[in-house]
């Protein structure tokens, strides 16, 4: 079965689309990504993350050339332990550091340190391609995006169901999405809070970690921030930017754009994407999935 999904506003599985196939190589691969296109087409931002699967790559490239396709870290992890079989401990802490280093000056003394435990593992990653796993050379905004976990669970999901009669199958499938659906449609109906849970609680501990920063106006809309630490962060609400660069990648306020917005009185929530918001939480289930009638019903070709 091949999948593609999405994330809600609460950082749940939105399924977009799936397919029985015979196997999973190129042929089956560039037909899906190209019964999906002719669904959803191409959108503004649109971006692929998967594993590095051969026939994913190949499909994607033929069917969406102009869209960014970006790797899974825990997949491209894992092919790293099997291609370099020492300092494990070490070298997972400073990849995933690097993977999701925001400044480029980190991203790069970070690298240094993996030259230390493993010179080999740069070349590995250069050839990978930077853009396709890292925060700082993406050439797409992945909205802290950085594996493919969700298409996993959704496998997890449905993992027994794959040995079932091809019509019981997609019966499951149906009736899975259907039950999501329904169910992340009466959260978002009930919901409370101005933006998702996911992002909510990002706002909770960048907020939380604002706390002991300093702030300092230059002008109505810039300031200086400075940390516990009394490193400098110049934050422009207006143009929703800071030099950590984490609340333009992000689209949503870091620790010191928290800081600031707690010294104007300003919400938050105001100056988050807006894909992370209770009006496009909801959006996003009000379209319903329709039961399939009984198969009397059906009207089969001859």
């Amino acid at each position: 079965m091949l999948t593609a999904s999405a994330q809600d506003a609460t950082g749940k599985i939105f399924p977009l689309a799936y397919a029985v196939v015979d196997s999973e190589n190129d042929a089956s691969w560039e037909w899906f990504c190209e019964m999906f296109r002719q669904a959803f087409g191409e959108r503004e931002r649109m971006c692929i993350v998967s594993d590095r699967h051969a026939s994913i790559l190949r499909g994607a490239s033929i069917v969406y050339p102009e869209v960014s396709h970006c790797v899974c870290i825990f997949h491209l992890w894992n092919n790293i332990k099997k291609q370099f079989k020492k300092n494990h401990d070490r070298l997972r802490e400073v990849f995933f550091a690097m993977a999701r280093a925001y400044k480029i000056e980190d991203f790069n003394r970070l690298m240094e340190d993996m030259d230390i435990i493993d010179k080999r593992v740069r070349g590995y990653l250069f050839q990978v391609g930077y853009e396709k796993w890292s925060i700082v050379h993406s050439t797409v905004n992945r909205s802290m995006v950085m594996t493919s976990n969700i298409a996993e669970s959704l496998n997890a999901r449905n993992r027994e169901a794959r040995e079932l009669p091809i019509m019981s199958l997609l019966d499951y499938m149906m009736n899975l999405v259907m039950e999501w659906n329904n169910t992340n449609r009466m959260t978002a109906m009930s919901t409370f809070i101005d933006i998702g849970q996911k992002y909510h609680e990002v706002l909770k501990e960048n907020n939380y970690l604002s706390q002991k920063m300093t702030v300092k106006p230059s002008t109505d809309y810039v300031y200086v921030v400075m940390d516990a630490e009394q490193r400098r962060n110049i934050v422009c609400i207006q143009k929703r930017e800071c030099w950590c660069k984490r609340f333009q990648v992000d689209e949503i306020p870091c620790p010191h754009a928290m800081a600031v917005l707690d010294y104007t009185h300003m919400e938050a929530p105001k100056y988050c994407s807006s894909y992370y918001t209770k009006e496009y939480f909801k959006k996003t289930y009000e379209v319903p999935i329709n039961p399939l009638p009984d198969e009397t019903t059906w009207d089969l070709p001859t």
